[in-house]
């Protein structure tokens, strides 16, 4: 299926591993030329090689710390410089903060919302008008899940973008632009074999996930690569999990 994504251009955030990797690689195999940024310059500028190998543009690599003050605008102004426009925003960078005390300082909290809450919230906000101007975007946001079995700073952060995508989902949908939301299941990555012992891993294969495996970065990449084009322009304003049957959601 041709995806009519050759031409567009996107940024990918934590692009230099697992998720973001797998879709920065997916878009730019559809032809997309892409703006790929994380902390690891030398990580980005490996998989700027494997996609030029391929046969995809090469990617723009810009090395960012999304914890530091402006890093937002910083980012969106650097990624407009490189490639001129912003088609396509895949917010992806993010982690879990699970907090195993009743009470947590200020701090915790302002880190886990500055990283999974605000720092999406304004890459969009920066990026926004230049896609209204030009009548066509998609933002796409990797967010989590929402049965927590405690507090975790991160899912309660991406319960809010979940809110905030459904709210600029109606704004913006007359100018062409989607947002919709991808929270993962199971997916390979560093995090999870950080951990998850192989045998918790294959315990939850065999007992919890309906399609017994866990899920590798491409599946989700296939999900958002469809987001991204022009083929899903009637869709937004969802979240639609990438988990191999794992939630129980009703809807």
């Amino acid at each position: 299926m041709d995806l009519q994504l050759a031409g567009k251009t996107a940024l990918i955030t934590g692009a230099s591993a697992g998720i973001g990797r797998g879709i920065a690689t997916a878009l730019a195999a559809e032809g997309v030329q892409t703006v790929i940024a994380a902390r690891r310059i030398d990580a980005l500028n490996e998989l700027a090689d494997e996609v030029e190998k391929a046969g995809g543009p090469k990617p723009v690599c810009i090395t960012c710390d999304l914890y530091e003050d402006n890093a937002s605008v910083t980012l969106a102004e650097a990624a407009l410089s490189a490639v001129g426009h912003i088609d396509i925003l895949i917010n992806n960078a993010g982690g879990s903060r699970p907090f195993a005390d009743l009470h947590v300082d200020e701090e915790r909290w302002e880190e886990a919302f500055k990283l999974n809450f605000h720092r999406p919230r304004q890459l969009a906000d920066a990026l926004i008008d230049q896609m209204i101007t030009r009548e066509w975007g998609r933002i796409i946001n990797i967010t989590g899940k929402s049965e927590p079995d405690h507090v975790n700073g991160a899912f309660c952060a991406k319960a809010g973008i979940h809110s905030w995508a459904k709210g600029l989902s109606r704004m913006v949908g007359k100018h062409g632009i989607t947002v919709n939301c991808i929270p993962p299941g199971r997916i390979h990555s560093e995090q999870i074999y950080k951990n998850y012992t192989p045998e918790y891993r294959q315990w939850q294969c065999e007992n919890e996930i309906p399609m017994a495996r866990y899920g590798e970065p491409e599946d989700m990449a296939a999900l958002a690569a469809f987001l991204s084009s022009p083929l899903a322009g009637y869709i937004t304003g969802t979240v639609i999990p990438v988990d191999g049957g794992l939630r129980r959601y009703q809807f």
